[in-house]
């Protein structure tokens, strides 16, 4: 599948803040024809993105989170950098937590040429771009299985979470409020996530700019217990202002980063803050 045009994405973050856009107003701000915004809508519709009404279209109705495949091809690009950038923080024979999401598994992606890295996950996903990987040692959580993305949640995941202690956890997030505050849609994963960072010595929370537009109603976390953050642009003001004063470094994957190294972070606090 390829990835949403740039006007497309600006759809859909229009329709999220919005609930419905409208063909007339998308054609006049985009100076494009009608003709060629309903091409855009009816991509997206197809995609499950969307879903047409008389006039523009809605958020697909009883839908509170795009459909996984779909979100991959939400900004693609920049969570490829974001995934390539937080992979080069990431030293050889370290222990790492992932959970689950898109940007996480470019995480996965770029940690295949890694040494020695034992990797623990509730991503089904994230487990199958790493098991391949000669120098890599993936262990997956046991639970229930949700269907729309691979994902392990609920319970029994949190519980196998409570058994390590690693060096890394690296934490996706659907949405952040301009008072820091990390969410997510699912109550399930959520718990897992929170186990997640609960139980690595450095959080590395992953997340591209789009998160600062969406809404989600779970709490994970705050800004305050995230190490570093890799994203690929500054953050808003207020958000910026809170990792200052709480010492949260701010890595932003450029269109020039090279690829994932394994250079050990130097935020010179002495770990993590739980």
């Amino acid at each position: 599948m390829e990835p949403v045009t740039p006007r497309q994405s600006e759809i859909l973050d229009r329709a999220r803040r919005a609930g419905r856009v409208d063909v007339d107003g998308l054609a006049a701000d985009f100076d494009v024809t009608p003709q060629t915004i309903r091409k855009d809508l009816n991509e997206l519709c197809e995609r499950g993105m969307l879903q047409r009404v008389h006039g523009g279209a809605v958020l697909p109705s009883g839908i509170a989170n795009y459909a996984y495949d779909a979100r991959r091809q939400l900004a693609a690009e920049e969570k490829r950098r974001i995934g390539l950038r937080a992979a080069s923080l990431i030293p050889d024979n370290a222990s790492i937590m992932l959970n689950i999401g898109t940007t996480t598994e470019q995480v996965a992606r770029a940690l295949r040429q890694h040494d020695g890295i034992m990797a623990i996950t509730n991503n089904i996903n994230v487990a199958n771009i790493l098991r391949a990987a000669p120098a890599v040692e993936v262990i997956i959580a046991g639970g229930q299985v949700r269907a729309s993305d691979g994902g392990i949640v609920g319970e029994a995941a949190a519980d196998f979470i409570r058994q390590f202690k690693v060096d890394y956890a690296l934490i996706g997030a659907s949405a952040i409020d301009p008072d820091g505050t990390i969410f997510d849609y699912d109550f399930r994963e959520v718990r897992v996530a929170r186990e997640i960072i609960t139980h690595a010595r450095q959080t590395i929370l992953v997340a591209d700019n789009m998160k600062f537009e969406r809404s989600a109603p779970v709490r994970i976390a705050h800004m305050s217990q995230i190490d570093i953050f890799v994203t690929d642009k500054a953050p808003p003001e207020p958000v910026m202002e809170i990792c200052r004063e709480h010492g949260v470094r701010v890595e932003i994957a450029g269109d020039g980063d090279p690829d994932a190294g394994g250079a050990e972070p130097e935020d010179g606090r002495g770990g993590h803050r739980k």
